[in-house]
């Protein structure tokens, strides 16, 4: 079996005094996708900032590559892109500037990448214009404009097809799946019915660990 990039071990998870799950095991390798899924209140959100390192465990453990997550954040910021429920970029900022900011900690992008990736969102001719002057689906674009730099292996995101129209959709499923295919990692919650899976697809339901 090959060695998982990403791995939970006996993962609970308590919000509000409230246990959500517990007693979760899931190995994540090069070229799976999972989709989260499950009830409202199941902890779709909450697992996916456990292993983004956003959030700590009730009990169990995180593991990057086989160490524990929280010995080695920097190493997770390598090899992480993380997009939200929200999009997560700043209204004041051009969607240049978002991306520029976006990555220039861990994988600096250079301004051409920068445009190539916005042009393959649809947003060629929107480089220097503000955010806040977008669209709700012209700001996920930006987001996900991230997706298409160069960068990390894992990616995890949080209903990424939000506010997108079907042309949008279509596009960023293809998009996925061909990371997938090309030997990185998805793991993801949406409400869309997928429709491009790679072969490293899988559902993992909540409800099966729910308490």
């Amino acid at each position: 079996m090959t060695s998982p990039l990403l791995e939970a071990v006996a993962l609970a998870c308590e919000r509000d005094l409230r246990l959500l799950f517990e007693h979760l095991d899931l190995r994540l390798a090069g070229g799976d996708m999972v989709q989260i899924s499950g009830p409202n209140g199941s902890g779709k959100t909450s697992l996916l900032r456990l292993l983004a390192g956003l959030m700590q465990p009730t009990a169990g453990e995180v593991r990057l590559n086989g160490k524990p997550l929280n010995e080695q954040r920097t190493e997770l910021a390598r090899n992480l892109t993380w997009i939200g429920h929200a999009a997560g970029i700043k209204d004041v900022l051009s969607a240049e500037e978002n991306l520029s900011w976006l990555s220039a900690l861990h994988h600096p992008a250079s301004r051409e990448a920068i445009w190539q990736a916005l042009a393959a969102v649809g947003l060629k001719g929107f480089e220097d214009v503000p955010c806040h002057t977008l669209s709700a689906g012209q700001q996920r674009r930006v987001a996900l404009a991230r997706l298409y730099l160069p960068g990390p292996p894992l990616w995890i995101l949080d209903e990424p097809f939000t506010a997108l129209d079907k042309q949008g959709v279509a596009q960023l499923e293809e998009h996925l799946a061909r990371h997938c295919e090309q030997g990185g990692l998805v793991v993801l919650t949406t409400h869309h019915s997928l429709t491009r899976l790679p072969a490293g697809y899988r559902e993992l339901d909540l409800g099966r660990w729910s308490v």
